[in-house]
């Protein structure tokens, strides 16, 4: 779950850029105010809520993961429809690929592909 400031742009983004489905959306008082949204690949869902009135939004510390059948494409696709993403796809120290963005509120999201990785054991 995150907090946003306007839940009907992060709905935008989140189904529009991201390709998540609407599950369900909650208005009130003209204003959306909850939404849970479906990964379309699989039973993972998110739910954003409204910004309680006179709270401040808190960005720092959360980083919401995504993964991705084909980053590069997916990236592209991304970057054609005015996504900015703050960093390129990159192989990371731990074999995974990943690509990082900022939703509408500031939320960090990283969009990845673990490969033949994902549900390897590490050795520590």
């Amino acid at each position: 779950m995150v907090y946003s400031r306007n839940v009907a742009a992060a709905v935008e983004f989140y189904a529009s850029r991201l390709g998540l489905e609407l599950l369900e959306k909650v208005d009130w008082e003209n204003r959306t105010v909850y939404a849970r949204l479906k990964s379309p690949g699989g039973d993972g869902t998110i739910a954003i809520h409204g910004l309680p009135p006179g709270e401040e939004l808190h960005t720092g510390g959360v980083r919401l993961y995504f993964e991705v059948k084909n980053l590069e494409r997916f990236c592209k696709r991304l970057e054609a429809s005015g996504v900015k993403l703050s960093k390129p796809p990159k192989v990371m120290p731990w074999g995974w690929k990943h690509a990082y963005l900022d939703d509408p509120d500031g939320h960090e999201v990283s969009v990845y592909t673990a490969g033949a990785k994902r549900l390897r054991k590490q050795r520590v």
